[in-house]
């Protein structure tokens, strides 16, 4: 009656190996035909000084952004919540905001100049992937 359902962890393993193969292959069929190099999983690839200031600018902005939506949130009725200062819509606004700005750069600084255009496919499909996984209610396996 209470708590997750038998299947629940068989099925939020599958939704993650689908997720995460369909992130792969897409990345590496897009990286294969504009011809881009593989960077690194998780780091910092700054074109420049300003980009990095940007990128910091925006990492702390999100930080606090994240605080201050707990602390105002907590306060609130459950039901009553702000949903923009909500965990997942921040996170979502921050990778948005982070990739359009390291597009940006590549765009202008980049010695591949198709490094922009991954960074914005990826972008749009991890959201598209992403907005599908919610309103298909996880492919129906939730």
């Amino acid at each position: 009656m209470y708590g997750f359902d038998r299947m629940f962890w068989l099925d939020l393993l599958i939704l993650l190996v689908i997720v995460i193969s369909l992130l792969t292959l897409f990345n590496t069929v897009m990286r294969k035909w504009l011809k881009v190099e593989k960077k690194d999983f998780f780091s910092y690839n700054h074109m420049n000084a300003k980009h990095k200031k940007i990128d910091w600018t925006i990492r702390i902005l999100f930080l606090v952004s994240m605080f201050l939506g707990l602390f105002i949130n907590v306060r609130r009725d459950p039901l009553e919540g702000f949903w923009f200062l909500e965990t997942w819509f921040l996170m979502i606004i921050f990778i948005v905001v982070s990739e359009t700005v390291r597009a940006m750069m590549e765009w202008k600084h980049a010695v591949n100049k198709k490094d922009y255009i991954f960074t914005i496919s990826q972008l749009v499909f991890g959201v598209v992937l992403l907005l599908s996984v919610f309103k298909t209610n996880f492919f129906g396996l939730m």
